[in-house]
């Protein structure tokens, strides 16, 4: 059963289409004798009154129970966008899908949310035939608002633009809702399933800046989904099986023959790797037995899965260090939890005849794509397609995804591009009802610009990456003198939250698309769009109710008795960034692009800031310190700055501390 309003709305639309169309027919109706079906129109014209009577008494109700009842923080621009919809509709039926274009204004005085659909739609009756111009549409829409809970004015400006003016009340009510109820995320639709392959590095090689950005950018995006409501499984998609393994088997069997018995002290996996490439690449007989200790370790003999595990386990040790500094929580699920659905993928393309033979390869050509996906090699093995296919097929089947993110470098957009179509192809999914994205980024530079490497030209170890960030965090942190107002507790608490916030701040507040430069200086400047900048402020606020001898819960009392007054025009531009915090994550889940939300922190910081200069939150007496009155209005936008900038901060994995 759909929404009563929405079912109205379907009602009152077939109608009017029928009035159109009878009302055209008696027209062209010449012969009186004919005019007996006007007593079909009168009968729909007046049951189209009814629906409409009934249509605006549930509106009405329904607008009642948005600004009173819901606990939820409101979408202001989306809530614009039903009015202003229902208007266009109103004001130009003879357009299909007429466009919907509300954006926040850039410019106050403009007032505070702009809706640019004028234009576009005297383009769209211009090529129907139609001249109107884009101010009489603009004065039509005007006219055909309906009645709302959140306009106050609006006015037409140059070609067409209509200029929204909110209602000081309503931001006032909604402000409160958010102090009263905490930052509660708009109502899901449905409960979905979200899947987010991310970080996913090699079994035995050490993780590297590539793989930070993809374990900072998929732990972020999950925070977001699962703050949304939406059910989310994180999965590592770790490299765990192939053909390396066998020369890292055939290595370890003649370092550490004992190796069943005694755990082997690898502690350097990388040089252990290094070791047997080596020998790999340089001797015949090693190369042989490397070769016999993969087909074995695929055959799961018991001795080949031990020798494999134990290898795993090194490596699983080592990356836990670095998800352990970064909060990380995440599922293991390498490729070899696959093995078994590939023999299932490939029978399944063969069935539907989609497999073509090439050169003693089974490839198969998906519509669109250039190239071909390899599913079983010339030697029988099977190759990342074939895992990549296996994955997706389980995410969508056994695991019932709605939504699966792949967070990969860009250099990988290409294979998945190839890998969803052929599964597309096959009928696993539908974009139409599943999403399906990979969500790729760019590369981590150096200062140089070049590719992010040591001195010697080696990868960057992230664990060497990690502990340098906890150094100059501390050093800045000396710099300032905290370790002589902190305890040693604080102070190693302000370290972490520094270090940590900083790198994956810089990382996010890029766009993911594009490559960044990696620089500790510029991360750690308490100046501009930085972390360090961010979590200082942040304390800063805090601390203002603390300072005036203001406990939670006077906070927690004046929420619910005082209304917050917006009638300085730094607490109105406060105010409404404050409640655009919905409208952002909003645009995040359509374009998973997370430096949105670092760009509308920065924002809501320095608009604070602006706020803080001009507005007295507390008066003091100026020879003694002593408070003298407390402007408890303020102190709840205050409080209400905090709250968005916390769970802002809990979304992109960055914890905050009270003292810094």
């Amino acid at each position: 059963m759909g929404d009563p309003v929405t079912v109205y709305e379907t009602r009152l639309q077939q109608q009017e289409q029928e009035i159109r169309s009878l009302s055209a027919e008696i027209e062209s109706l010449k012969n009186p004798q004919n005019l007996n079906s006007s007593q079909r129109l009168d009968e729909l014209r007046e049951e189209n009154a009814k629906l409409k009577y009934r249509l605006n008494i549930l509106k009405r109700s329904l607008q009642g129970d948005r600004t009173h009842c819901s606990k939820s923080m409101m979408n202001i621009n989306q809530r614009l966008r039903e009015v202003f919809g229902e208007a266009i509709r109103a004001s130009c039926p003879e357009l299909d899908n007429p466009p919907l274009a509300v954006t926040p204004n850039q410019q106050a005085k403009f007032g505070d949310y702009q809706c640019n659909s004028a234009m576009a739609m005297a383009q769209m009756l211009k090529a129907k035939g139609m001249k109107v111009n884009p101010r009489e549409i603009a004065e039509r829409i005007i006219q055909n608002l309906p009645d709302n809970e959140l306009v106050q004015k609006t006015e037409i400006a140059g070609p067409g633009f209509i200029n929204i003016h909110l209602k000081k009340m309503f931001v006032s009510k909604l402000l409160s809702n958010l102090l009263v109820n905490g930052v509660q995320p708009p109502p899901l639709a449905s409960r979905k399933k979200v899947v987010v392959d991310f970080s996913s590095p090699n079994i035995a090689k050490e993780m590297h800046v590539g793989h930070l950005r993809s374990t900072i950018i998929g732990e972020s995006m999950c925070r977001l989904f699962e703050f949304l409501g939406y059910d989310v499984l994180r999965l590592n998609h770790v490299g765990d099986w192939g053909t390396q393994f066998g020369m890292l088997i055939a290595h370890l069997q003649d370092k550490f023959p004992d190796y069943l018995t005694v755990s082997p002290p690898i502690s350097d996996l990388q040089a252990f790797y290094k070791e047997s490439k080596k020998r790999f690449d340089e001797e015949e007989d090693f190369k042989k037995r490397a070769y016999q200790c993969v087909v074995r370790l695929q055959s799961k003999e018991p001795d080949f899965i031990k020798a494999w595990n134990l290898i795993c386990d090194v490596s699983r040790r080592e990356f836990q260090k670095v998800y352990d500094c970064l909060e990380i929580q995440i599922i293991e699920r390498g490729e070899s939890y696959y093995q078994e659905m590939m023999m299932e993928v490939v029978k399944e393309f063969e069935q539907k005849g989609l497999l073509e033979l090439d050169e003693g390869r089974k490839i198969v050509f998906a519509p669109g794509q250039s190239i071909p996906l390899t599913i079983v090699k010339s030697d029988g093995g099977y190759t990342y397609d074939t895992s990549d296919l296996a994955a997706l097929r389980q995410r969508v089947f056994q695991e019932k995804a709605d939504i699966i993110i792949y967070v990969t470098d860009s250099g990988q957009a290409t294979h998945f591009q190839v890998v969803f179509a052929a599964a597309q192809l096959i009928g696993w999914y539908n974009p139409q009802v599943t999403r399906v994205e990979h969500a790729g980024f760019g590369v981590v530079l150096g200062e140089d610009k070049k590719k992010f490497k040591t001195r010697s030209g080696d990868t960057v170890r992230l664990m060497d990456l990690l502990e340098e960030g906890l150094k100059r965090s501390m050093d800045k942190l000396k710099e300032k003198e905290r370790d002589k107002v902190l305890t040693p507790e604080e102070l190693t608490k302000a370290q972490r939250s520094v270090a940590f916030g900083c790198i994956k701040y810089a990382d996010l507040s890029h766009n993911r698309i594009n490559d960044y430069v990696f620089s500790f200086d510029k991360m750690l400047d308490d100046r501009g769009n930085t972390a360090a900048y961010l979590l200082y402020a942040f304390t800063r606020i805090r601390s203002i109710a603390r300072l005036a001898n203001i406990d939670e819960a006077t906070l927690r009392k004046a929420a619910e008795t005082t209304e917050v007054l917006l009638d300085h025009e730094k607490e109105w531009k406060l105010g409404k960034c404050i409640l655009r915090f919905p409208e952002i994550l909003q645009k995040i889940l359509d374009d998973l692009l997370l430096h949105t939300l670092c760009d509308y922190l920065y924002e809501l910081a320095t608009t604070f800031t602006e706020f803080y200069d001009s507005c007295y939150c507390v008066e003091k007496d100026r020879q003694t310190g002593e408070v003298v009155k407390v402007n408890m209005w303020r102190m709840l936008l205050c409080d209400a700055t905090a709250a968005i900038m916390a769970k802002g901060f809990d979304i992109l994995g960055i914890n905050p501390v009270q003292r810094m």
